[in-house]
């Protein structure tokens, strides 16, 4: 009996991350997140150590996410309608994965950084041709970054529909991560641009967060963006 129910236990806790899998979007952004994050790091060859670092912080991002669904079961559970300790102990729940999560993004920043700073400097004296400022470009691509947004938006959506909120693709991923290119290859830092990148992928994560936009057209704005300032900056500046 104490062998199967070890096993039971075992059982049960697995049901619980699934189940939070299935239902639960931020789960799933989390989970796919650490995904990329630790093939980049065995992909840079980290070490040991800073190996460690990222799996404990990723793993304080899936515990305290693992904790608020279960926090906001029970308190649905407990309650028939709207109760205002309730909603509080909801957004202090919320608020522990959002401290986790920031912590895990300043903890993979300061791993990373210096193991991806040659590659995007690589990329930033690739980016030069030609002789224009470098604040001019960088709102340039902001501005042309932009206006593909709204013409890609313009063929997806249907007429009437908001083209500020939804659709394919997401704008502010698309203005975010262009300006974070843009900072980096008018300031010539390739640290300056890697924060600026995870700086944009927090307002990327935010519109999923908020179900304005789904994963892929996030994804999509993210690339749209950092790909339009790369090509500005290869064209137009030196």
């Amino acid at each position: 009996m104490r062998s199967r129910s070890l096993v039971w236990s075992f059982d049960y806790a697995i049901r619980g991350v699934v189940h939070a899998l299935r239902t639960q979007r931020n789960m799933r952004i989390h989970i796919a997140t650490a995904v990329v994050v630790l093939a980049l790091a065995l992909f840079l060859r980290v070490s040991g150590l800073d190996l460690v670092v990222l799996v404990f912080a990723i793993g304080l991002v899936v515990i305290t996410e693992l904790v608020n669904t279960a926090v906001e079961a029970a308190v649905d559970l407990a309650t028939d309608g709207y109760d205002p300790v309730a909603a509080t102990a909801k957004d202090v729940a919320a608020g522990a994965v959002l401290v986790a999560s920031i912590t895990a993004a300043a903890v993979g920043y300061i791993v990373l950084v210096d193991r991806l700073s040659p590659l995007a400097q690589r990329l930033m004296v690739s980016a030069r041709a030609t002789g224009a400022t470098g604040t001019a470009v960088t709102f340039g691509a902001i501005a042309l970054t932009a206006l593909a947004v709204l013409v890609v938006k313009a063929f997806t959506r249907e007429e009437g529909t908001s083209y500020l909120r939804g659709g394919w693709p997401s704008g502010h991923a698309a203005v975010a991560f262009a300006a974070a290119a843009a900072i980096g290859y008018s300031m010539d830092s390739a640290k300056a641009m890697i924060l600026g990148l995870f700086i944009a992928g927090l307002v990327a994560e935010s519109r999923v967060e908020a179900e304005i936009h789904t994963i892929p057209q996030a994804v999509a704005g993210a690339v749209l963006g950092f790909l339009l300032a790369t090509a500005a900056f290869q064209l137009f500046w030196r």
